[in-house]
């Protein structure tokens, strides 16, 4: 449950205890699909990167001080037959970019990806470019995919001596399947004895069912090694066809388990609070002090003639508000829904349930990992 500086707690309240009494006061597990909480070991994207010239820009290219994209522009011109004094080209029509992608696992030659092409220089805008054809090379230093083509920044930069206007990042944007794969990521799953897959967040708990629901719709192939990887041993009828083994586990559907857990943003005022949050018998009370400080200088004029000086008095007005505060118990192992309307009820904004919740770990009465953030 979100609740947000703004937010109407007491309206946020009514739709939780709504979903309490729909519920029964408990909150059910929930199956998902085992693919949505794990991943197989080396079945990942790769990232690639490469440098790259955009042309047709309207004047808002790199500047004179872009010494790289002039070295540039003088080089490919002179691949090209084209030689030409560095000291004479122009680059307000074109920028020098980053061209980045994540090649994805079992990409094949010729197959599209996106890139994203980023600024290096002082280009204004890419609005308009055309990225020229730039090798995209892995950590190995070999070329994965060739990018090219027309830039989309989604977005628009304009203005004048007086005043500008902007929207989005005008610096960057994408090409949609902007690239061609020219070289594969060797991934031989079906060759395989051994499959390993990696829950997305390591528990016990979740682990052994997952190698429960495994091993009862597949036999004894699947075993724990540790609280976040489930090995899989590929049984002979599924030999050479590891894909359709995978298509079998992938989709088993189990009820995952998590700590209780309270994550508390003080720069935004959010408070998120996970469904296993207990609270032990515990008395709150919350009381707001206000402060308000008003400064009314008063001006004292010496009369005609005097030789007198203009003399300034500070007046200092000091108006201090205590609210009065509610007292409430909390019984023993509380559930979430009954801490949100306990604190409802003396009537604290997000921020004030941060300060609670702060407190509430401090005395040792909230059973759940309390995260600031």
């Amino acid at each position: 449950m979100i609740f947000r500086g703004l937010a109407d707690l007491r309206g946020i309240v009514c739709v939780f205890s709504l979903l309490l009494c729909l519920l029964g006061g408990t909150f059910p597990a929930m199956a998902a699909r085992l693919k949505d909480m794990a991943e197989v070991q080396g079945m990942r994207a790769n990232q690639i990167s490469g440098y790259g010239l955009v042309v047709g820009l309207n004047g808002t290219g790199d500047g004179t001080q872009a010494e790289f994209t002039i070295k540039s522009i003088a080089n490919m011109l002179e691949r090209m037959g084209v030689n030409v004094d560095p000291k004479n080209l122009k680059t307000k029509n074109v920028a020098g970019v980053m061209v980045t992608a994540q090649l994805p696992p079992f990409a094949k030659i010729g197959q599209k990806v996106d890139v994203v092409v980023s600024s290096m220089g002082d280009a204004k805008s890419l609005q308009g470019g055309t990225l020229l054809l730039a090798p995209l090379k892995g950590v190995d230093g070999k070329i994965y995919a060739l990018a090219q083509g027309p830039i989309s920044i989604g977005g628009f930069a304009a203005g004048g001596a007086g005043a500008s206007t902007q929207k989005n990042h005008p610096t960057a944007g994408r090409i949609p399947a902007g690239a061609s794969v020219e070289r594969e990521v060797g991934f031989p799953i079906n060759e395989k004895n051994e499959v390993v897959m990696s829950l997305f967040h390591p528990d016990f708990t979740t682990v052994q069912r997952a190698v429960d629901a495994i091993n009862k719709k597949m036999g004894e192939i699947a075993r724990a090694k540790d609280a976040e990887t489930i090995a899989i041993t590929v049984p002979p009828s599924y030999q050479n066809n590891v894909v359709g083994l995978m298509a079998a586990i992938e989709n088993v559907e189990l009820s995952p388990d998590q700590k209780a857990r309270v994550i508390l943003d003080e720069r935004t005022g959010t408070v998120v609070m996970g469904a296993d949050v207990r609270i032990s018998k515990v008395a709150i009370a919350h009381g707001n002090l206000s402060i308000q400080i008003k400064e009314n200088p008063q001006v004292s004029q010496p009369q005609p003639f005097s030789q007198g000086a203009t003399a300034v008095t500070p007046q200092t007005s000091v108006n201090v508000t205590e609210q009065g505060a509610k007292l409430l118990v909390l019984d023993a192992n509380s559930n979430i829904g009954e801490l949100v309307r306990a604190l409802n009820a003396i009537g604290v904004t997000p921020r004030d349930m941060i300060a609670i919740l702060q407190s509430l770990r401090a005395a040792g009465a909230i059973q759940a990992d309390v995260e600031v953030i």
